[in-house]
């Protein structure tokens, strides 16, 4: 067989692995060094792919137990957005179908080009997604737990097909549609959690980029509205905006000292806990 040049093994490097037993063969005997860089590069990539596919094996533990009580449709659920003084709290149901994109993990532990990779692959996929957003005054009015438990419940109603089982990061759903079990540090224990975390982070970056342009001078876009410096200096200069939780102690604060400030009543959908 005629020795490829080193720019077409390059190309069949770049697209693997898995890479063809021939194909490695061929590397090993070929004498230029830059034959034997790629072959170094072919391992490399290998090995980080069986790194990978065991990472994502020890992730779907969760899933694979739901499985075998009988479970088909497993639906991770997660929630961004509890703890920041404005902007909205935005839920995530996902069922993974398929196989989950490659470096899927918990929304935290990766940087924001990553989020938005995934986002974009979970999207694309066969997968199922579910999303709620509560917005600032429903926050107010219901209190975060409450608001926190109806975006979740919401997220897994958005599902179609519903799903048979719940997986939930950190907290029991009273009122679920079915099934469901607890798992504390779930985005960064379960491949379907992990993938309802990066739909609810990446959703609300987005919604916290669009009331900055709509809310200028308080930094949306840089903090997502979590209790910075910046932000609660741009708070004292400004005054609240109507992208603000009141009912969250430094907003309550400002707003009893700005006339600036109002939102309209809002009453809970039928589906929030009484």
């Amino acid at each position: 067989m005629r020795r490829q040049s080193l720019e077409q093994l390059e190309r069949t490097v770049a697209d693997g692995p898995p890479y063809a037993a021939e194909f490695l063969r061929a590397l090993a005997q070929d004498p230029r060094a830059g034959a034997q860089r790629l072959l170094a590069r072919c391992e490399r990539k290998r090995d980080a792919m069986a790194a990978e596919e065991a990472r994502c094996h020890e992730l779907f533990a969760f899933e694979r137990a739901a499985c075998a009580a009988g479970n088909q449709r497993i639906a991770g659920v997660d929630e961004a957005g509890r703890g920041p003084l404005a902007g909205p709290i935005v839920a995530a149901a996902v069922i993974l179908n398929g196989d989950a994109p490659r470096g899927l993990n918990d929304s935290k532990q990766i940087r924001e080009d990553q989020r938005e990779t995934l986002f974009d692959a979970l999207h694309a996929g066969a997968h199922t997604i579910g999303v709620a957003v509560i917005e600032p005054q429903a926050i107010d009015a219901w209190g975060i737990q409450q608001a926190n438990m109806t975006a979740m419940r919401q997220a897994v109603e958005a599902l179609a097909p519903a799903p048979d089982y719940l997986l939930v990061d950190g907290f029991a759903l009273p009122g679920a549609p079915c099934p469901h079990e607890r798992i504390i540090k779930g985005d960064a224990r379960s491949l379907t959690i992990a993938a309802a975390s990066i739909i609810a982070k990446v959703t609300r970056d987005r919604l916290m980029l669009a009331l900055d342009t709509q809310y200028p001078g308080y930094g949306f876009a840089q903090h997502k509205g979590y209790g910075t410096r910046a932000h609660l200096d741009a708070i004292a200069q400004l005054g609240p905006c109507p992208a603000h939780r009141t009912s969250f102690a430094p907003i309550a604060q400002a707003a009893s000292q700005s006339p600036l400030f109002a939102h309209p009543e809002r009453t809970p959908p039928a589906c929030a806990p009484s």
